[in-house]
């Protein structure tokens, strides 16, 4: 049978030795019985002596076989095939469990193994199961995170990748699940700020269809059967129009539907993408809400990565990675090449021309005083005040403007069906 030299930590202790397994795979399952996480697991040669497994009765023999060839085969079923993708959500779930264990004194592998027995996680079971397996293999622990989920990212594998090459992986994990969650709350707000402007809007229509297509037409009827009945010029309008949506709002529907899917088709194509992002960042109100975001996103990933021991031009690339503007990205490459040529940070921004003069500002002091990660993340803090500033001006805008236009245009419809009611009576009472 052949022999294993390992290397190995307990209780963080490096503990090194040799075991007798029929191949790798099965010295690294006695390794994870033994509460060993490897380090190095290398065949040394073929055991002279005969085992007591050898010795043992075929039978004897063959069950246990079987038996950990039926364990196997369950934990095998047990993983899906294929990376698992994930919420924003589970992963920081994910982060912030696997730090705490870390700092609490669990190594990687116990760690993971203990994510897997947990039930409220879910299919972070799964991603634990997977990736436990792939380190136990020898891997590094960010080489298993790109291979299981793609949730993770560049810019999160190159932080585990920097954690473990520190020693400080539980640190890191820690700031990325702070990261990570600015993130969530950063879009949360902005979708929150959109909603209640979009029910307002969404309910002023619902109730002018109504009023078009049953209101509208019920009233018709009743003046038509009404004898020596005159309507005013509005009533007359407003019943046109509301037989032309009841004739013809099939075409209406597929017409509005067609401009909808040309509108996407046309922002969704790769040589339309920048030209969309430019118009994003130049529509009123919201343009500013854009380019606030895009001020934070950036100051916090870029104080997340830099903090965290990347070199700045690494920090600047997978920064700009995850920057989902394709306008703002080119800046940000164009930021990159001159930070290459050996540039400080502050000075490509001016460059750049998409930053405000006082975030430079705040960085070059960072640069001078050697505290640039602190630097990016008091500027991130301050521009996620102007981030909340600007969302609550546009709420205090549209909420007055949809309420007024809403209440325009059913007041509107509903003064002319009063008027036209009214004048029929007062034409029936002077016959």
């Amino acid at each position: 049978m052949p022999l294993f030299a390992y290397k190995a930590l307990k209780r963080g202790q490096v503990t090194s030795g040799q075991l007798e397994a029929p191949d790798r795979r099965e010295a690294l399952r006695l390794m994870d019985r033994m509460g060993l996480q490897p380090v190095k697991v290398s065949e040394s040669g073929a055991s002279s002596a005969p085992t007591s497994e050898a010795k043992a009765p075929a039978g004897k023999k063959k069950g246990k076989e079987n038996g950990s060839a039926k364990a196997a085969k369950v934990e095998e079923e047990e993983i899906p095939d294929g990376p698992i993708k994930l919420k924003r959500a589970d992963v920081v779930m994910f982060t912030e469990e696997l730090s705490d264990m870390l700092a609490a004194g669990l190594q990687l592998e116990p760690a993971l193994k203990a994510m897997e027995g947990r039930q409220e996680l879910g299919n972070l079971k799964v991603v634990s199961l997977k990736l436990r397996q792939i380190v136990r293999d020898g891997n590094s622990f960010s080489n298993a995170l790109n291979r299981v989920s793609p949730s993770f990212g560049p810019l999160y594998c190159s932080l585990a990748a920097a954690g473990e090459a520190s020693g400080a992986l539980d640190t890191i994990l820690k700031r990325q699940a702070h990261y990570l969650k600015t993130l969530q709350e950063l879009q949360g707000r902005v979708t929150l700020a959109l909603i209640y402007p979009a029910f307002l809007m969404f309910s002023g229509i619902m109730v002018s269809i109504i009023f078009v297509t049953k209101l509208i037409p019920q009233l018709t009827a009743l003046l038509e059967s009404t004898p020596g009945a005159e309507m005013p010029t509005g009533a007359k309008i407003l019943i046109a129009l509301s037989g032309f949506f009841s004739k013809f709002w099939p075409v209406l529907l597929i017409l509005i539907l067609a401009v909808a899917v040309f509108f996407k088709a046309w922002k969704d194509a790769e040589k339309n993408k920048p030209a969309w992002d430019r118009i994003k960042l130049r529509l009123p109100l919201f343009g500013r809400v854009v380019e606030h975001r895009f001020f934070v996103q950036f100051l916090e990933t870029m104080a997340n990565l830099v903090g965290n021991g990347l070199p700045l031009l690494r920090a600047l690339q997978l920064t700009r990675d995850a920057t989902p503007n394709i306008h703002q990205r080119e800046h940000l490459n164009e930021m990159i090449e001159m930070v290459g040529d050996g540039r400080s940070l502050s000075k490509s921004m001016i460059r750049s021309g998409i930053f405000p003069s006082l975030l430079i500002d705040m960085v070059a002091v960072g640069e001078q005083t050697g505290k640039i990660d602190k630097a990016l993340q008091r500027a991130a803090v301050r521009y996620d005040k102007e981030l909340n500033s600007s969302l609550q001006r546009i709420m205090a805008l549209i909420m007055p403007a949809v309420l007024i236009i809403m209440a325009l245009l059913i007041g509107t419809m509903a003064y002319l069906m009063i008027t036209a009611i009214f004048q029929t009576i007062n034409s029936l009472s002077g016959q």
